[in-house]
């Protein structure tokens, strides 16, 4: 019974639509209070931040006052939100109407302190930076104000101290891809083209991405990849398999890329690091195949290929070779060495049997049996003479048709030694990039995270 005549006691002639004081130079101070609960949804593209947070306001409304003592020494009771005054506070980056439950009551003391709590799934408008991701922090903003009256009418406050908001964390489920890192609280006020003041309090919700989802399925693989790559280098520059086995990881990074596009966010202001990264990468597999296509081409060269110019002779495989460090520097020249000594021996070898045409095996024979032959074994050498200038002149063709091929051997181990040194360089060069590159993403990605 004391419920009923209190609640009759003050709504019987409650005007709910006039601001509750008894002068109208009374300021209505609210004191709002924020705690959020989760994060729902982080929406890069459309730059939409969706919360889910405990919403608290705390206001006094003269016509809402008792004494105890007349009513059973009640000290608060509950009343039906639409039939008393509220503030017309809103959020001002509200951007839809979330799925809030609705709390029809509201509780009040009979000093006439009113207390609003509900939770509010909040779905506002925040710009979102992406540049950093999956190691980025967000900062978004929740503005309460008054839509229509001004500070002189309704002030607002904070209802506890901003050390206490910034770090509760008491309520939050930490249990999904971001992690909360603090709650800072401003107040301030603003007019807009010289009218009359309005008083907002802003939350700042900073909220913090947790990487290692993204760091398994985007950073690991393309690193495995890039890995991969340089590993290939140490096939030989002469066997054509280092040529497929490029073309394959450039097919399988493609693929990489298709697979993950989705998962990386996309904004119309800008692209995230990590995507400029997998074009590096990508462009890096590009550069890696085209370096190998052309040592492949280099030592493939086919027959009646040019001698190596001297120029690259000393600039490749005498300065380079030295800077390099590389130590079977010797092998080529002293191949081409045994060749000039073959070739020595052959031109011998020809004088030899050029003095010797009467075809004997040892020209001291022919020596001592040059003047005691008789007329028959003369009469059979003069017959036999086109004969063996014939024999002569083939075993000459085949001699200088060895030469000619110990010539192009002499030449195309000329420049697979040019390949080879040239790859040894183009991949240390390659390696040093690919090095610096992941070195600064690191750095970069390290400080963000640990900011």
């Amino acid at each position: 019974p004391a419920l009923h005549r209190l609640s009759h006691y003050l709504l019987a002639h409650y005007q709910k639509g006039t601001r509750p004081v008894r002068d109208w130079r009374t300021t209505t101070n609210v004191a709002i209070d924020l705690m959020v609960y989760a994060i729902l949804s982080v929406d890069e593209k459309n730059q939409v931040l969706t919360t889910y947070v405990w919403y608290r306001q705390h206001w006094t409304d003269e016509f809402l006052r008792w004494d105890p003592e007349r009513f059973d020494n009640l000290t608060q009771i509950s009343l039906p939100v639409e039939s008393i005054w509220v503030p017309d506070i809103l959020i001002n980056e509200f951007v839809d109407v979330g799925k809030s439950p609705h709390v029809p009551y509201v509780y009040v003391s009979h000093h006439g302190e009113v207390q609003n709590l509900k939770p509010i799934q909040v779905m506002t408008a925040c710009s979102l930076d992406i540049y950093n991701f999956p190691f980025d922090v967000q900062n978004c903003s929740l503005t309460f104000t008054s839509w229509l009256h001004h500070i002189r009418d309704i002030n607002l406050s904070l209802w506890r101290q901003p050390e206490l908001v910034k770090f509760d964390r008491s309520v939050f489920m930490n249990q999904g891809e971001w992690e909360l890192l603090y709650v800072l609280s401003r107040f301030q006020e603003f007019s807009v083209k010289s009218s009359d003041s309005y008083a907002e309090m802003k939350f700042y919700v900073v909220i913090r991405r947790r990487p290692l989802f993204y760091t398994v399925s985007l950073l690991l693989p393309s690193i495995f990849l890039m890995l991969m790559d340089i590993v290939g280098f140490y096939l030989p520059p002469n066997s054509g398999e280092r040529v497929s086995f490029k073309i394959t990881l450039l097919l399988g990074y493609s693929v990489f890329l298709i697979i993950v596009s989705d998962t990386l966010p996309a904004t119309a202001v800008g692209t995230p690091l990590i995507g400029i990264y997998f074009v590096v990468c990508m462009a890096l597999l590009v550069i890696s195949l085209t370096e190998t296509i052309l040592i492949v081409r280099l030592v493939h060269e086919q027959d009646l290929q040019p001698h190596v110019p001297e120029w690259v002779k000393r600039l490749l495989l005498e300065r380079a070779t030295v800077l390099l460090c590389i130590r079977d520097r010797k092998k080529f020249s002293q191949s081409r060495t045994q060749s000039s000594e073959i070739s020595g021996q052959a031109e011998s070898n020809d004088s030899t049997a050029k003095l010797n045409h009467y075809g004997c095996e040892d020209p001291r024979e022919c020596e001592t049996a040059g003047g005691t032959r008789p007329a028959p074994a003369s009469a059979g050498q003069a017959e036999g003479s086109p004969r063996m200038q014939g024999v002569l002149r083939e075993i000459t063709a085949i001699r200088q048709f060895l030469e000619k091929r110990e010539e192009f051997r002499d030449v195309a181990r000329e420049w697979l030694q040019v390949g080879y040194v040239l790859d040894v360089l183009l991949f240390r060069a390659y390696l040093a990039a690919v090095l610096a590159y992941s070195i600064t993403l690191g750095t970069l990605w390290s400080v963000w995270r640990d900011a």
